[in-house]
């Protein structure tokens, strides 16, 4: 692990901020070649800066799911169905431009490419799907897919 320098400005969170950057960084490594659900595990374990939070609701006939984009514009966010149990969300947040960057104390706030795969709780179709954006909050909602319930059994 590297050896982390404490500036005269540092504080504990800054620490700890490195320290979860190395950890996902080690978890990146470990479970990479172990495709979506390494995706999910990971995700749940170490949250990476550039993810957002999502909450995601079974409910009746759809699927909701919630994302807060903090300062990211209507524009810049894009929402796709990979298949009927992942949903993509993916944004962008526009960055400062050099004269603004200068003489910070502390810098916490993400800039850049933020995106998130979403692992829903059942299957569920694009008909019918809405998307709604206000104040930095992303709603979906998404079809279940219809399940056949029973089925006949021939008698011969």
């Amino acid at each position: 692990m590297a050896r982390i320098e404490r500036g005269p400005y540092r504080t504990i969170w800054q620490d700890f901020d490195d320290l979860m950057a190395e950890m996902e960084n080690r978890f990146q490594t470990m479970l990479g070649g172990i495709g979506t659900r390494g995706e999910e595990i990971r995700g749940r374990i170490v949250p990476t800066v550039q993810d957002f939070r999502v909450d995601v609701r079974d409910h009746e006939d759809e699927v909701i799911i919630v994302a807060d984009l903090p300062g990211v514009e209507k524009e810049d966010v894009s929402v796709r169905l990979i298949d009927p149990r992942h949903l993509e969300i993916m944004s962008r947040r526009a960055g400062e431009t050099a004269e603004e960057t200068v003489g910070f104390f502390m810098r916490e706030r993400v800039y850049g490419q933020m995106s998130r795969t979403v692992m829903l709780p059942v299957e569920v179709v694009d008909e019918g799907a809405t998307a709604s954006f206000k104040n930095g909050v992303l709603e979906v909602r998404l079809k279940k897919l219809p399940v056949e319930v029973g089925t006949t059994i021939p008698i011969e």
